[in-house]
């Protein structure tokens, strides 16, 4: 088996790679297939010097011909079949972060309900909604082209997502465009389908059966089966000088606990295994609430983050926690970690170590001593995983900043690392500050970043060698008689794998093996199964 790695741990924001699952759902032609992010891939680690890195804000893109596949696969376990009658179809571009994705998940849920079916292809859509991304000016370019490509190619157009909050533009470049909605807008969405594409009579079906064709809790989910993502909250209270997010999805806005409660454990009864709790800022979940009490199963629940992670652990199930700030009180959920509560991962956007630009980034905590929080988080959780994303070259970035960010890193020993060049952001308060850094010295930042980063990251699986670990198997190449998985320390589509080699037929996508490491690279593990 080829130990060249065609998945690691970072990337740069303006490289559009997704290694896109077969099993996903979602309609994106403009994505790369499967064969060709992992042929790039490849050629990145072997033909230059640097390594090949996943997108740093966790980019959950989907292809069409995968949204038909991923929602019958979904519906396998969240529902009946739907019916085969000739009910309209939508299609549907998701493109962003895993908080856009669980936004198409709802809206192909609700429009699943109403009797429509997903299309695979342009040609078998009566409509396309294109769900977009706005957060940096790539991501921009890339939506506004896949709004472009969907006209072209179906005509019918309904656009949704962050960047549905610059309406003038996008109607302005696509005039043909029949709706613009803002992020997480469901309703809207909902309601402009039904505008343009009436919803099916199904008393006029003959295979539509009420007793059969429904959609449990869990909902229509656009990962594969053995696990999801779960968001817990809207939009941010900070005000980062980088980014737009709170002008596209607002201020912080906490569901209720029991409300979320009850989608985890719908999702458990479906069948998934593990739960990857997002939100823009996950530890401060409950403080717009002022931490509001809510009952579930008969007990009194805080909507407070350690109160969610100790109700979410009773599930039985992993619990992965992304977007995390490193305030003091993640103290006490590393505690749980200790305890073999939660899985020992956390993702925490550091963004940068030197303090001064962290303050012009405006960062949260900025001024705190975060060698010492991830030195005490490893005496609470000798086995935890940090991963982390940073930006180089903002404006303003001397070389002393850079280095102190280097030598940081060298210190802290993070597991998991991507990185992106500062890029400017329509709308951003960063654009105005003095001392822009050049392309080439940012090109040449992140490039010594990764280097560094991955002598860390391939030093640290050396040490994972011989040990035993329980992975999820994500894929099986029958062909190979490889089982692709990941363990705790890995989140899908971000982080490595663990290749496990010579498994018997015994051996299913969504199991739970026990496995012995036996070599690593930069990124991934190679491990044996004995059965």
């Amino acid at each position: 088996m080829s130990k060249t790695s065609t998945e690691s741990v970072n990337t740069t924001a303006t490289a559009p790679l997704s290694a896109v699952k077969d099993t996903a759902t979602i309609f994106n032609p403009a994505a790369p297939t499967i064969v060709q992010a992992q042929s790039q891939a490849d050629i990145s680690q072997t033909h230059t010097d640097q390594p090949y890195h996943h997108k740093a804000n966790h980019n959950q893109n989907r292809s069409i011909a995968q949204s038909s596949h991923a929602t019958s696969a979904s519906t396998a376990n969240a529902t009946a079949t739907m019916p085969v009658s000739a009910a309209p179809k939508i299609g549907f571009v998701s493109l962003g972060c895993p908080k856009a994705l669980v936004d198409s998940e709802r809206i192909i849920t609700e429009l699943s309900r109403d009797g429509y079916q997903v299309a695979s292809d342009y040609d078998g859509a009566d409509l396309v909604v294109v769900n977009t991304c706005g957060f940096i000016e790539s991501a921009v370019q890339e939506s506004l082209d896949a709004i472009g490509e969907a006209i072209s190619k179906n005509g019918k157009v309904i656009v949704t997502g962050c960047l549905g909050k610059e309406a003038d533009k996008i109607r302005e470049m696509h005039p043909a465009v029949l709706a613009v909605t803002g992020a997480h807008a469901y309703d809207e969405v909902i309601t402009a389908v039904a505008q343009h594409v009436p919803k099916p009579n199904r008393s006029q079906d003959a295979n539509y059966d009420p007793k059969i064709d429904l959609i449990n809790e869990a909902g229509i989910k656009l990962t594969p089966s053995h696990y999801a993502y779960l968001k817990i909250s809207e939009g941010c209270n900070h005000r980062c000088t980088f980014c737009i997010i709170p002008s596209l999805r607002g201020d912080l806005v906490s569901r209720p606990i029991d409300n979320v409660m009850n989608e985890a454990l719908a999702l458990k009864k479906a069948g998934v295994k593990e739960l990857l709790i997002i939100s823009q800022d996950t530890s401060a979940y409950g403080l717009d609430l002022k931490y509001k009490t809510s009952f579930w199963n008969g007990m009194p629940l805080k909507s407070k983050f350690y109160d969610l992670c100790q109700a979410l652990n009773d599930l039985g199930i992993w619990v992965r926690l992304h977007y995390v700030y490193p305030y003091p009180h993640v103290d006490k959920v590393v505690e749980l970690m200790g305890e073999k509560k939660l899985l020992p991962y956390l993702d925490i956007p550091f963004q940068h170590a030197s303090h001064r630009i962290l303050k012009a980034m405006k960062r949260p905590a900025h001024s705190e001593n975060t060698l010492a929080r991830i030195k005490a988080w490893r005496d609470i959780c000798p086995d935890i995983v940090i991963r982390s994303t940073f930006v180089v070259g903002f404006p303003g970035e001397t070389e002393e900043d850079f280095q102190c960010l280097l030598d940081w890193l060298v210190e802290a020993r993070l597991d998991r690392v991507g990185a992106f060049t500062y890029s400017e952001v329509e709308g951003a308060v960063a654009n105005d500050l003095p001392d822009h850094v050049p392309e080439d010295v940012k090109q040449s930042r992140y490039e010594r970043l990764m280097a560094l980063q991955q002598d860390i990251s391939a030093q640290k699986l050396q040490e994972k060698v011989g040990k035993t670990l329980t992975v999820l198997v994500d894929e099986i190449d029958s062909d190979e008689n490889i089982a692709i998985c990941r363990s705790y320390a890995d989140a899908p589509e971000i982080d490595g794998h663990v290749y496990v080699d010579d498994i018997n037929t015994q051996v299913k996508v969504g199991q739970f093996l026990t496995v012995t490491i036996d070599d690593a690279s930069e990124y991934d593990l190679f491990a044996s199964y004995q059965g």
